[in-house]
Parts: structure tokens; sequence; C-alpha cells
């Protein structure tokens, strides 16, 4: 299980496969064990897939102190400095979208494209989720069990006919959340964080090539939020799927990684 020092923590990362770098950087509470194993497959036939887990979740170091979306970006561009990466495509994935923002704008010599799935600009200027979905995310952690939590959280990333008619693929994805669940201190550093980001006035500033990819029915991060970015980026280039959620790559892996080959070339 490789860890390397970065700023003031361990960081546990993967590496799969050969070829031009590209960073994959999760969401909220979220580690590298939620990439479904296909998707990450069907990737590192084309590239060098760098994995990690962002700080607070999964093996990384977990510091009670105040975390922000810039020090997740300061933490990815120390690991490919350790890691002797140059440049890459990053790919930011929710709250792992806002990070690849922070990194684009902070580091775009670092960028050569990024992809932003299922993420936003944050407060004021992006569309809030609903007040149901908002009470799931701010549930009490303390008396509830692992699985209890992830199980709660299912209806967030997946729309309901897929949830009935795929209970093995549901089922695989509790137990791979389980592995290495995230401590409640280190949730709320993480949501504080997330909560605090703001790039709407910046995003006119990122000028590396982009590609926007959203769930048409995702409740957690509402499309809408990606239309707000693809307006507001240069150049980018949006798409929105039909009969998918929050949980973009977990129902249709194979596709969305097609999809992602198109747009890095």
């Amino acid at each position: 299980m490789p860890k390397v020092k970065v700023n003031d923590i361990n960081i546990y990362y993967e590496i799969h496969g050969k070829g031009f770098p590209f960073l994959l950087i999760r969401g909220l509470s979220s580690d590298v064990y939620r990439w479904p194993p296909d998707f990450i497959k069907e990737l590192s036939k084309y590239f060098k897939i760098i994995l990690f887990d962002n700080r607070g979740a999964g093996r990384t170091d977990k510091p009670d102190t105040e975390y922000s979306i810039m020090m997740m970006a300061d933490d990815t561009t120390g690991l490919m400095k350790v890691l002797n990466i140059e440049k890459a495509h990053i790919l930011g994935y929710s709250m792992g979208g806002m990070v690849t923002q922070e990194i684009a704008l902070n580091y775009p010599e670092r960028v050569k494209k990024i992809i932003l799935c299922s993420t936003d600009c944050g407060s004021p200027n992006g569309i809030p989720i609903s007040k149901e979905v908002k009470k799931l995310l701010a549930i009490n952690r303390e008396g509830l069990s692992g699985e209890e939590l992830v199980r709660n959280w299912i209806i967030l990333y997946f729309i309901e006919s897929f949830i009935q008619n795929n209970p093995d693929v549901v089922d695989e994805f509790v137990r791979r959340s389980l592995l290495a669940p995230i401590p409640p201190h280190s949730y709320k550093r993480q949501l504080n964080a997330l909560n605090k980001f703001n790039s709407y006035e910046r995003l006119k500033n990122i000028r590396v090539p982009t590609l926007i990819l959203s769930g048409k029915e995702d409740i957690l991060v509402l499309p809408e939020n990606s239309i707000i970015l693809a307006k507001n980026i240069f150049g980018a280039k949006l798409m929105l799927f039909d009969y998918l959620g929050h949980g973009l790559f977990t129902p249709k892996p194979l596709l969305l990684a097609k999809t992602i080959i198109e747009f890095l070339g």
C-alpha cells in the first residue's frame, strides 16, 4: 500500500496502466475503492491512471484541523511533484471537481485537460439541493453503522429503477464503500471545506480544455450546475446523460470511459 509524504500528510495512492498521466479525484467522504474496477481497467489501457485518497478519506491521513478545497488542490499537485508528474489530465468528481477547478485556476501549467463530473461552482451561485437531500447529508453519523450510512445514501447516487433492477451492483457498491470508511471528524472537515468553496467569478479564468459531465437525474448536485459551469468556462464541452444520477460511473462504466477517452484523444 504505497504512501508518500505530501505537505503535512501521508497520501495513499495507486497507479494503473501506462501512458500520459491521468489523475482522478474523488468526492466528499470517498476513496479509491469507490471507482468501479471496469471503469479504471478501461482507462488504464490508454493512460497512466493515478488514484489517491483525499486528506481525511480512505487510507490517507486524517488530521483534525481545518480543511479547504485549495488545500486539497495543493495536496494533489504536491503528489504530482513527488511522483515526478510534470503535467497531467485531471478528472474531478463531485467535491473532486471543485479541487480540479482550483488546480486549473492556480496551477494551469500542471494541467493538459480537465473533466468536471457531477460538480458545481459552490455557493452562492450554484443551484442548491433540496431540503430533503440536505437533511440526508447532515445526518448524525455517530449512532449509525457504516452500512446504514451508505445505504441511506444510495438514493443520492443512483436512480430508483437502477437500485431496484441491479441489487447485486448496489450491494457491491456498498461493500466497496465500507472498506475504508471516513471517520466523523474528517467527514465534517471535508463538508465544511466544500460548503466554503466558491469559484463562480473565477470560472472565466479557466483556460484549459474542459469536459463537463452530469446525470440528468442527479439530486445531489443538480445538472443545472453543470450548465452554469459550461456557460462560464471558455470553450467547455457539456454532456448530460439520461437515466443517471450523481453516481455516474457505476451504472455505465464503459460508456463513461469511452466518452472520456474520446475527449482526451
